[in-house]
């Protein structure tokens, strides 16, 4: 491990400051929409759909970046007023995006993709001739062969020009609703949808920088006021005096996927589109039933994942029949936190294998999984997450394949990258260090929260907290002979006590908000045995 500094807060402020090389960005210096290849030609499609009285339906996705992106389009739709049929295809019986599979059951004039669609060749080529007009708007990677759609917004297009290419689907539909509002000539603020667009960019990962760090700053100021019925749910729900974006990845993101990796988005849209707190609250309970739900499964599939592991591995593949479609990309996560591998979780059916893959370091999982392609029936994904399909008697000679073609990284490219931003003394730690790391929020993927390390320090005691007692609250001294001590926090894990008494780890500094009261609270990221 290089040098860690042993830092002061003055020194925290201004490592922290050297983050942020331009000035923050206003929401009025956004770029321009017009700058997303095809999108005037897509709002102007969508204006003269309305003006003629069309049929248009918008097809989205089944995760949390998909479901906002609906939600912001009904909303939109509803304050024209006009007609819009919102479908959001069920993961298990219609698969992915807009597919053939999914057309079967629209009758329409228009389709706008949200968060989908760049991969919809088959699809495209169904609505061609069924004389369907497409309009594609995704965030995804392209790959060579394009959908022929009537236009496609997706700023990972190589000849867009739009300036900032890291968006997720939510901010591509929002941008391009811009411009159908200027083409209508509507009096829309389009500032009321920034509550839901900022779940949608911390739960997809986008790295909170530039356009993405304004529009999620000014988001939870809103989710803060906002009439919205779900936002006032999820207010009453986090109770806090400020909402973070880690309160949004931890507490409400989960909840909002688990609809559609358990039963069906729809519960979700519901929630983020109902018109009264009445509605919204019964949702949001289904939410959270399916949350609990999803967590129990997600627990057997992982202990099940982690016994089939093959350690000699590079990349870990494992699959098997019964586990949950739902829930492969989180165990993939796990199977990642546990051996520092990237790893393919497939859940096998009938007829085929499908699954999802997620990375670690700077390991391309996109480019390894395209360089075997040929066993894949399909795929799709960026750098650090994929979802795949293939034959099952494809698994074993894929499994085989990628390992050889990840024998040709360098070994540094699966390091994890864990920063550490420096050591800090407990006497450091108070309400003015809150405040400190309070002025560059929001952190996120790209503006990670300091994560700093702890040296043999002494443990005082452990209590086993949570309901099933699996999160562990360590109280520490930093040097022997101090009297202040100081309480760790390291959920899912039970912490025995070290033979010497003694814990070495990096942790993270958050704000803990009891009956009103304030506190640090450290949070365990690593421990180092």
């Amino acid at each position: 491990m290089h040098t860690i500094p042993e830092l002061t807060k003055q020194q925290l402020f201004q490592l922290l400051s050297q983050r942020f090389d331009t000035e923050e960005k206003k929401l009025s210096q956004i770029p321009n929409p017009s700058l997303l290849k095809d999108a005037d030609k897509a709002a102007q499609k969508i204006a003269h759909a309305i003006k003629e009285k069309k049929k248009i339906t918008v097809v989205g996705d089944y995760d949390v970046d998909g479901v906002t992106s609906t939600a912001i389009m009904v909303d939109f739709f509803r304050q024209i007023p006009y007609p819009l049929e919102a479908i959001i295809p069920n993961r298990f019986h219609d698969g992915y995006g807009v597919s053939p599979n999914i057309l079967e059951r629209i009758d329409t004039d228009l389709i706008i993709t949200v968060d989908n669609g760049i991969t919809a060749v088959e699809a495209a080529k169904i609505c061609k001739e069924r004389g369907i007009e497409l309009i594609i708007t995704d965030h995804h990677t392209p790959s060579q062969n394009l959908p022929d759609a009537y236009a496609i917004v997706d700023p990972k297009l190589q000849d867009c020009s739009y300036p900032f290419e890291e968006i997720c689907g939510a901010e591509v539909a929002w941008l391009l609703l811009a411009l159908v509002k200027k083409e209508l000539g509507l009096a829309i603020d389009m500032k009321q949808f920034l509550d839901i667009l900022s779940i949608a960019i911390i739960a997809d990962v986008m790295p909170l920088v530039d356009i993405n760090r304004t529009l999620v700053k000014e988001g939870l100021k809103l989710l803060q006021t906002s009439n919205r019925p779900a936002s006032i749910i999820i207010r009453d729900f986090i109770n806090k005096s400020t909402i973070s974006s880690e309160d949004i990845a931890f507490n409400i993101a989960p909840r909002i996927n688990s609809a559609g990796r358990l039963e069906d988005a729809s519960i979700a849209l519901e929630f983020f589109t109902a018109k009264d707190t009445h509605k919204a609250y019964k949702q949001f309970e289904l939410l959270s039933q399916l949350n609990e739900l999803r967590k129990e499964t997600e627990a057997q599939t992982t202990k099940e994942a982690f016994e089939s592991v093959c350690e000699d591995d590079d990349v870990i593949v494992v699959a098997k029949e019964g586990w949950h479609e739902g829930v492969v990309g989180i165990v993939a996560s796990r199977l990642v936190d546990k051996f520092e591998k990237p790893a393919i979780v497939l859940s096998i059916n009938d007829i085929e294998a499908k699954g999802s893959a997620r990375s670690i370091g700077d390991v391309n999982i996109y480019e390894l999984i395209k360089e075997n392609e040929h066993y894949l029936n399909k795929f799709g994904g960026h750098k650090m997450a994929a979802g795949l399909s293939l034959p099952l008697s494809n698994i074993a000679p894929f499994k085989e394949a990628i390992n050889k073609s990840a024998k040709k990284l360098p070994k540094e490219d699966f390091l994890p990258k864990e920063k550490i931003t420096g050591i800090l003394s407990c006497e450091e730690i108070d309400h003015e260090l809150l405040s400190l790391l309070e002025m560059f929020e929001p952190y996120g993927e790209a503006n990670l929260r300091p994560r700093f390390l702890l040296k043999n320090a002494e443990v005082v005691s452990i209590k086993l907290i949570g309901a099933d007692k699996s999160h562990s609250k360590i109280e520490i001294r930093q040097y022997p002979h101090q009297r202040k001590t100081i309480e760790l926090i390291a959920f899912k894990t039970v912490f025995n006590m070290p033979q010497d008494r003694k814990i070495s780890c990096s942790y993270t500094i958050s704000k803990n908000e009891f009956n009103g009261r304030i506190t640090p609270q450290l949070l365990v990221s690593k421990i180092y045995v």
